[in-house]
């Protein structure tokens, strides 16, 4: 009998050869929980703006293990022990800390699965593998949750400067073309080191932490938050809400299996049992497609619309402006729009809204980053910088958007 080699390398088109360390490893990526990740797209609908951001979070999951490859090595290097067992939590814990998003990553938390968030579930596929793989994602389970007590360990997961971030800032602008947001991640990671149990940048690095927090607010405004990723998306969740509520009144709407249960039922983490999360595992971006497109031709004016919206990229006008929007400047698009297409003012609301985006490099209140200086005492980024705009960057940036037809200008 053949023995299958679990030791293989893939061919990453941004740091190379990224290796698969052990055969655990290696059963978790062949799990069909992770080989869905391929069929989510790691920037929603962004590929409507930026043709060459069609990668997966499987690409994204790998680049990030790497990561932590790195950093393991590079911390070891320095003197801070780190056993087999917590090496392998962590590849383990990053690798799987995004398997829970759905279809279109965001869109599915704000209409269909609402109630229940993305990590959550997350949470749920790996005490589900757990049972499956015999207890061996223990660790990494705890460490996932912050209840380890190796403090260091959860912010290489999740914190202000993650192997998570620093990949998806890297990949997405390497997709996107959108250069501002390419950081330096193997700098960052040269540069780590672990005081006291937390983790630091030595003070040498803190030019190329300035650099990623700059990248990072760069790529909302111009990637993530860009106008129209912003109206696709919310046209899209618009798209599975009406989609829902037509289910609930007993339409008969043609889709998957998986989608047609999360149409009928609103799901809670309280009743999210193993029947449910098998259901979600079968759902991906081709689900969500599919549907459009046969939604494109049913008999309601919203529903078949909207799809037709998102699968000819014949999205809504949306204007960004700072100031707060009065609701007395939507009032008249709506009536005009009902009139024209004889709906209720009610359901203009599918077609004409308001909302705000914000964005914020940094965060004061949450986990600092922080610089240990020569003098080996410990400053948080903001303090110890002599960046003026690093302190701008830790302001919340608020702007207010409106969505309208484009046969209402």
């Amino acid at each position: 009998m053949s023995q299958i080699n679990k030791l293989k390398i893939f061919n990453d088109p941004i740091y190379g050869f990224i290796t698969i360390p052990n055969a655990l490893i290696y059963d978790l990526i062949q799990h069909p929980y992770f080989q869905r990740l391929r069929r989510i797209s790691q920037m929603g609908l962004s590929y409507l703006v930026y043709p060459g951001a069609n990668h997966t979070r499987f690409h994204h999951a790998l680049g990030c293990m790497h990561l932590m490859q790195k950093a393991v090595d590079v911390l070891r290097f320095k003197g801070v022990s780190v056993s087999e067992e917590e090496e392998n939590a962590l590849y383990i814990a990053i690798l799987l800390h995004d398997i829970g998003h759905g279809p279109f990553s965001h869109a599915m938390e704000k209409s269909i699965v609402e109630d229940v968030h993305h990590e959550a579930i997350s949470l749920l596929f790996m005490n589900q593998l757990n049972e499956e793989f015999n207890g061996q994602l223990s660790l990494a389970i705890q460490v996932f949750k912050g209840e380890y007590h190796r403090k260091f360990m959860l912010q290489l997961i999740s914190s202000q400067l993650d192997m998570d971030r620093m990949d998806y800032l890297k990949r997405d602008s390497f997709y996107s073309g959108v250069a501002e947001g390419n950081v330096n991640s193997e700098r960052l990671i040269q540069m780590m080191n672990v005081v006291d149990d937390v983790l630091v940048i030595e003070e040498k690095g803190i030019y190329s932490v300035e650099k990623f927090l700059m990248s990072r607010r760069l790529m909302y405004w111009q990637a993530y938050l860009h106008k129209t990723s912003l109206v696709a998306e919310l046209i899209l969740t618009k798209v599975l809400k009406r989609a829902k509520e037509l289910t609930l009144k007993g339409v008969q709407l043609p889709c998957s299996e998986p989608l047609l249960f999360f149409m009928q039922n609103r799901i809670a983490l309280e009743n999210f049992d193993a029947n449910t999360l098998d259901l979600f595992s079968q759902l991906d971006d081709f689900d969500i497609i599919s549907a459009l497109k046969s939604w494109q031709r049913q008999d309601d004016f919203i529903l078949s619309s909207l799809s037709k919206m998102i699968i000819n990229r014949d999205l809504p006008k949306i204007k960004v402006v700072t100031d707060k929007l009065l609701l007395e400047e939507i009032i008249p698009l709506q009536e005009r729009f009902a009139a024209e297409n004889n709906i209720s003012v009610s359901d203009t609301g599918y077609f004409i809204f308001k909302g705000k985006i914000k964005n914020q490099a940094y965060s004061k209140e949450a986990e600092p980053i922080r610089i240990l200086k020569k003098d080996r005492t410990i400053e948080d980024v903001v303090e110890a910088s002599d960046q003026l705009n690093l302190k701008s960057l830790s302001k919340l940036v608020t702007k207010y958007y409106i969505c309208f037809p484009k046969q209402l200008v």
